[in-house]
């Protein structure tokens, strides 16, 4: 994609200058993948020039076709492009922690009885933040990726596949593949340019990282299962979780069903009234949701009948629940991504990851209706137009006054407060 000519040239920070960023975007990562990748595209690409739209893009369909968070091995991918691995494992680690921690907090407060009714107001107004900062970047990226009649096509299909028929993750992306491939040998969609790219990757660096990752990744399990045997608790979901961390394609809510069924079920860590409150408490923290798994097995650990303390056991579980979940991504990113930096320079690619660039808009168009109607009528009954009233004035604010994130999100969440406290809400 060629770059528009008034576009400020890009800049490349220090690893100094990036840790700042990255501790604000872990903070303001509301909303679940459409509001994060909405707000890392503000941050890096339109506020700060760090990378431009086409990088941008090529990380994300990389990204939309792994098992796991998408957003959070974007932030992972784009850290290891300005800052190689260490700037990776920074970038991706200060993307979970803030919610993580928060999480860890909130799961403690529910089994000791604590009631914050502070928070849930919060997350009332935080809503209308997550509606503005998406539509935003649907607009800005929409402008980059929707430059073509097959584009628009392309987009709208992975909409409607979405939305009407429903249709797996996995499946849409390799059909996006085929129709990108097709288009690009009639010629119709590819673009010639060179693009920048860097050496061919060498295999042996590949498979190397690989295995290193694959360790780091198991050494918790390994250690549970040597020191407290396979029936243990800990031994018990981090295999679980880690069978769930390869199998989440499309996200926390794809792979919810799997965790339930087998949590409250086959293992009783925690009961279905429960399951339901921790998806709950997870929408209330930044992070990707799927830090959902780390309550569950805090409650796992919680609820363990046994000698010890339920609070170490409760730690200990939802650490090694979260570890098992989030490390994957590294391994996906660190061993992938020189190779998908590589196949930038591959004209015979360019027309597959333009139709995946159109049909991750589709997706996050998919998110944000569905984010949105929830917000509109969250107990399918009632309607409450207050988080989207505040969202479209946001939105305007926003585009006209280049709002810094931080502002729309402290404003939304101020909001929320105050109807709190007047009783309005």
């Amino acid at each position: 994609m060629e770059k528009p000519a008034s576009s400020p040239p890009l800049h490349h920070p220090t690893l100094r200058e990036a840790l700042p960023v990255w501790v604000k975007i872990g903070l303001l990562s509301f909303g679940g993948p459409a509001g994060q990748i909405a707000l890392m595209h503000r941050e890096l690409v339109e506020r700060r020039r760090w990378i431009d739209d086409e990088r941008f893009l090529h990380a994300l369909n990389y990204c939309m076709v792994l098992p796991g968070p998408e957003a959070q091995q974007l932030s992972i991918y784009l850290g290891w492009l300005q800052h190689g691995i260490r700037g990776g494992v920074i970038a991706g680690t200060l993307f979970v922690l803030p919610g993580a921690l928060l999480m860890l907090a909130i799961s403690f407060a529910y089994v000791v009885g604590g009631s914050m009714p502070w928070l849930g107001a919060v997350f009332y107004g935080l809503k209308a933040a997550v509606l503005a900062l998406v539509a935003g970047a649907l607009i800005r990226m929409g402008s980059k990726v929707l430059r073509t009649t097959g584009s628009w096509v392309i987009a709208g299909g992975a909409f409607a596949a979405l939305f009407i028929g429903s249709m797996p993750l996995p499946w849409l992306m390799a059909l996006a593949s085929i129709i990108g491939l097709v288009f690009y040998r009639s010629g119709s969609y590819a673009d010639r340019a060179d693009k920048p790219a860097g050496p061919r990757p060498s295999m042996v660096h590949t498979v190397s990282t690989a295995l290193i990752w694959v360790l780091i990744w198991l050494a918790p399990l390994l250690l549970a299962l040597a020191l407290l045997g396979p029936d243990h608790l800990l031994s018990q979901q981090g295999r679980f979780f880690a069978k769930a961390a390869l199998i989440t394609f499309g996200g926390a809510y794809s792979v919810l069903p799997y965790v339930a069924q087998h949590a409250v079920e086959s293992a009783q860590w925690l009961t279905a009234a429960q399951m339901m409150d921790g998806l709950a408490l997870a929408e209330t923290t930044p992070g990707p949701l799927i830090l959902v798994l780390q309550y569950v097995g805090f409650l796992g650990g919680w609820q363990q009948v046994g000698t010890g303390s339920p609070a170490a056991l409760a730690l200990s579980a939802s650490v090694i629940t979260s570890w098992m979940v989030f490390v994957p991504g590294f391994l996906f990113i660190f061993t992938g991504a020189p190779w998908i930096e590589y196949t930038r320079r591959l004209d015979a690619l360019q027309g597959i990851m333009r139709a995946i660039s159109a049909t991750v808009l589709g997706i996050i168009l998919n998110l944000s209706i569905w984010f949105g109607w929830h917000t509109l009528y969250p107990d399918t009954q009632n309607l409450d137009p207050v988080p989207i009233s505040l969202g479209i004035v946001l939105l305007i604010a926003m585009r006209r006054y280049r709002l810094d994130a931080l502002v729309v999100v402290a404003v939304a969440a101020a909001t929320g407060l105050l109807l709190h406290a007047t009783g309005l809400r």
